[in-house]
């Protein structure tokens, strides 16, 4: 059983007694007729393989019977050559094997390598701090402090300004300034335990430096809503980078009978279910369902803003709730608390991460390449080995080899 079945292993000589599955099936070979090795080898051939899923039958657990599998040929050569196959088969995959084990160690260095990039992003360690460079420069700064104070302000004022509009939309001009008064401030964070930040920073939560909302979902069963022209932004599309396409669209109708917005392009995007803290910067205009949260950052510009949720995405994913679907809610996200440092330094900051990561992108990128070029040698070597090409004529035709088939009893 298995998607697909066919994965086969040997159990070594000498090893203790054990008991297999119903999944399984215990293949007991004569050694003077066939080589374990040989068959195993086989059945990850081309030639074997196919036929295996040519046989495999059920949607929800796939599934070959042993009748069925007993009716798979297998190419069989004299033993001798089946044991030259083998061996040099063991020969080309214990090197392909050191390839892939050396390739997955770079890539956990290479993880390891972007997470030290955040976390000294995220502690004021990456570069100079801006209060260093302006007592070195002679000149005054603005330090965090300063600017959360700005932020705060801004964020009120673009929401009286929101406020404003709505009421002049619908004809009804406010008397005084009382409506100011149902604005309601960020809650302040909690800085009980938090260590020391470096000169200038300060701290401060996800809600104070960005105004946050999540998307909807069309009413189900309506065909008239999806395939329109307004992108529609899923989990699948998060690939901690820039959205500039999506694989569903809505119609105007669609957007307009769900709770969802048309969000403006430079929109920060999180998955707020099963891929917890997933990432994304919208290039274009586009809507979202409720798996997806999106903020847009008061003073501060979106990649600062990504680059902070991306620093803070374990402690994110940590929060999370349920089972298999793991989900967090936006009042969590809000009230994460984070490190603000001065604006000049915080850009420079981004600048630094974004050259680190682009450059572990590429690497990591070429060691796909490199892994997927080992799978498809693999496939090469196995498909070779079983039409016979593997060996050299001369192995082939030495007098050892020339002994006559056998078959499988």
């Amino acid at each position: 059983m298995g998607d697909p079945p066919g994965d086969v292993a040997i159990y070594p000589h000498g090893a203790p007694d054990a008991i297999i599955t119903a999944d399984c099936v215990k293949w007991s070979v004569d050694p003077s007729v066939a080589d374990s090795r040989f068959l195993a080898y086989a059945t990850r051939s081309p030639a074997v393989r196919e036929q295996i899923l040519d046989q495999t039958k059920g949607v929800a657990q796939r599934k070959i019977s042993l009748a069925r599998f007993k009716a798979v040929k297998y190419p069989l050569a004299p033993l001798a050559v089946q044991q030259a196959i083998a061996s040099a088969l063991d020969s080309y995959f214990s090197r392909l094997d050191d390839a892939v084990a050396n390739l997955e160690r770079v890539q956990r260095n290479l993880k390891r390598y972007r997470a030290s990039v955040l976390k000294a992003a995220v502690e004021g360690r990456l570069v100079p701090t801006e209060a260093e460079l302006a007592r070195a420069e002679g000149r005054d700064y603005e330090p965090a402090s300063v600017l959360l104070e700005r932020i705060l302000a801004e964020r009120r004022r673009r929401w009286e300004e929101a406020e404003l509009e709505k009421m002049l939309a619908k004809g009804k001009p406010p008397k005084n300034d009382k409506w100011k008064a149902k604005y309601k401030e960020p809650a302040e964070p909690d800085l009980h335990g938090l260590p020391e930040l470096p000169e200038g920073w300060c701290w401060t939560s996800l809600e104070q430096i960005a105004v946050w909302g999540s998307g909807g979902t069309p009413k189900r069963g309506q065909a008239e809503y999806y395939g329109g022209e307004i992108p529609w932004a899923v989990i699948g599309d998060l690939t901690d980078g820039p959205v500039g396409s999506t694989e569903s669209t809505i119609t105007p109708l669609g957007l307009a009978e769900s709770s969802a917005k048309l969000l403006p392009s430079d929109s920060v995007l999180l998955a707020m279910y099963g891929s917890i803290g997933k990432l994304g910067i919208s290039t274009i205009e586009m809507a979202t369902n409720q798996a997806i949260a999106f903020a847009h950052p008061v003073l501060l510009t979106s990649r600062m803003l990504f680059t902070w949720l991306l620093a803070h995405r374990p402690h994110l994913v940590r929060q999370g709730k349920g089972g298999t679907q793991q989900n967090i809610s936006q009042t969590v996200v809000k009230a994460t608390v984070v490190p603000l440092p001065p604006i000049a330094e915080l850009a420079r900051i981004v600048d630094v991460v974004d050259a680190g990561l682009s450059h572990s992108d590429q690497v990591g990128g070429s060691l796909k390449i490199c892994v997927s070029r080992i799978q498809t040698l693999r496939a090469s070597l196995l498909g070779s080995a079983f039409r016979g090409t593997l060996l050299s004529r001369v192995d082939q035709e030495s007098s050892d080899l020339a002994q006559p088939v056998a078959s499988i009893a």
